[in-house]
């Protein structure tokens, strides 16, 4: 079970560059591509980039554009790269309004241009995954795919992890 995979680029720390005049993280451009080279990947994959924000910044009205996209394009495997602190709240806008279709949301703890990023391991995580599950909406962070309604960042350790039933 294969096919084209759809990229959604939504911005979150992937995508974060350091301006070292100002001292802050800064969007320029997406560095998916390069990504997609540099992991040499050979699936067929379709990049988008919808925004470049900060998941803290994503208003309901970006979380909506997000599933009108994954809604619309032909292809049934999207992957989204997404800021870490509201990947869980897209994903469940998403799981709502989109069925029928295999969603992976990803992203980075520390950024690509960084060296040390996590980045490039959740990408190809992502990229592999969303082939083969279900129909459904998925968080996949650091080798470890979660259901969406079944994960949670913690924000002690800088994981993701599941939630312990009560």
């Amino acid at each position: 079970m294969s096919g084209t995979v759809r990229l959604f680029v939504t911005g979150g720390t992937f995508d974060k560059e350091y301006d070292e005049i100002h001292g802050t993280l800064e969007f320029r451009d997406t560095h998916l591509p390069d990504m997609l080279s540099m992991a040499r990947s050979q699936v067929d994959v379709r990049v988008r980039t919808l925004m470049m924000v900060d998941s803290l910044e994503m208003t309901d009205a970006d979380r909506r554009l997000i599933a009108n996209n994954c809604r619309d394009v032909p292809e049934e495997f999207i992957v989204i790269t997404h800021g870490t602190d509201t990947m869980v709240d897209t994903a469940r806008v998403l799981a709502e309004e989109v069925p029928d279709k295999t969603i992976v949301l990803t992203g980075a703890m520390i950024p690509i241009t960084f060296g040390s990023s996590d980045g490039l391991f959740n990408l190809g995580g992502a990229l592999t995954a969303v082939q083969v599950l279900p129909h459904g909406v998925y968080v996949i962070m650091n080798g470890r795919v979660f259901p969406w309604d079944n994960v949670r960042k913690n924000r002690q350790t800088g994981v993701f992890e599941a939630i312990e039933a009560d």
